[in-house]
Parts: structure tokens; sequence; C-alpha cells
């Protein structure tokens, strides 16, 4: 929604005030700010700003509607030596490389992609993380919960998918959606 859909003059646009839930007036070169239409400007415009705004928002919360409010993954976690915390139930100190790290996640990954063994079993012997005791399943989850990156490989995955390599502070993942 553009200013200029509205035939506003110069300097002038049309913003959502979120403390009254109403349109106003805003102009960028003085920083005046009103609720009464300008000089000039038919005061209706701001009906129809408010009904494409209402609109927009309509069709936002629709597509929001139909993303997942929570997924369930399984994962392979391979730390490195700069992952904020080189240590797991496998290793006291972990001196690998991140290219060592990745190389190491990518023999996982094509024997997973080979039918060799799944993820999920390559993890309870093999991933740094702790969840490694539950075969890397980290149950059901929310946005917000995870580190942002993990997070939204997750969150893109259908299930039954598995991502490819995911680096977070934590290391290098591969992830199974499962729920």
């Amino acid at each position: 929604m553009s200013s200029s859909e509205y035939n506003l003059p110069g300097g002038w646009e049309l913003r959502w005030s979120r403390s009254r839930n109403l349109p106003y007036f805003y102009n960028r070169t003085t920083a005046e700010s009103r609720w009464q239409a300008p000089e000039g400007v038919d005061p209706s415009v701001s009906v129809k700003f408010q009904q494409d705004y209402e609109k927009q928002r309509a069709q936002q919360d629709e597509q929001a509607s139909s993303l997942p409010k929570r997924v369930r993954v399984t994962h392979l976690l391979v730390k490195h030596a700069d992952s904020r915390r080189p240590s797991s139930w496998r290793e006291t100190t972990i001196v690998r490389t991140k290219d060592e790290a990745l190389e190491r996640l990518n023999g996982f990954q094509a024997k997973i992609q080979s039918g060799d063994v799944k993820l999920s079993d390559l993890a309870a012997s093999e991933s740094d993380c702790s969840s490694a005791k539950k075969n890397g399943d980290l149950g059901f989850f929310e946005r917000g919960q995870m580190q942002p990156e993990f997070e939204r490989a997750s969150f893109a995955l259908q299930i039954g998918e598995t991502s490819g390599p995911v680096w977070t502070d934590s290391g290098v993942h591969l992830i199974h959606r499962t729920g």
C-alpha cells in the first residue's frame, strides 16, 4: 500500500497507528502527523486506506494460519572446536575443525540417502547432542524456541523430509521433520 495509490500531496503518506488502531496522515518532510486529512485531500481516503490495510492484514493472517504452529524433528549434530560448547556426551573436548565436522556430517548424509541407515539410528550413536539418548528426537517445539537457523530449516521441511547441512552456533546438523 503506497501513498501514491491514495493521491496524496507531496511528502504526505498514510500510516497505521498501532496504539489507536486507526490510520493517520504523516508528512515525511516536516515530520507532522495528524488524524485529519491535509488540506485538499478527500477525507474518505483514510477509509479506503483502512479497508486496504485490514484486507492486507486478513491475507497475512490467513497465510500465517496455514503455516505449522509447531514441528517435531529428529536431528544429528556434529560439533567442532568453534562450537559454542565444544564438548559432548561422546567427547570431553571436541577439536575437529568446521571443515572436518562438515565432512563427517556429509558422510552420515550419504549413508542416510543410500538407505543404509536411518537418521535416528545414526543420531543415537553419532550425534554430539544429548538428544542422542532419544535417537535425536527433540519433540515438538514452536517458533522462538530454537536457534534461528535451526528453526528456519525445521519449519521449512515437510513431514518426512530431511535437510541438508544446517549451521548453527552449536555446530552442523542434519534435520528430519517427523511431525
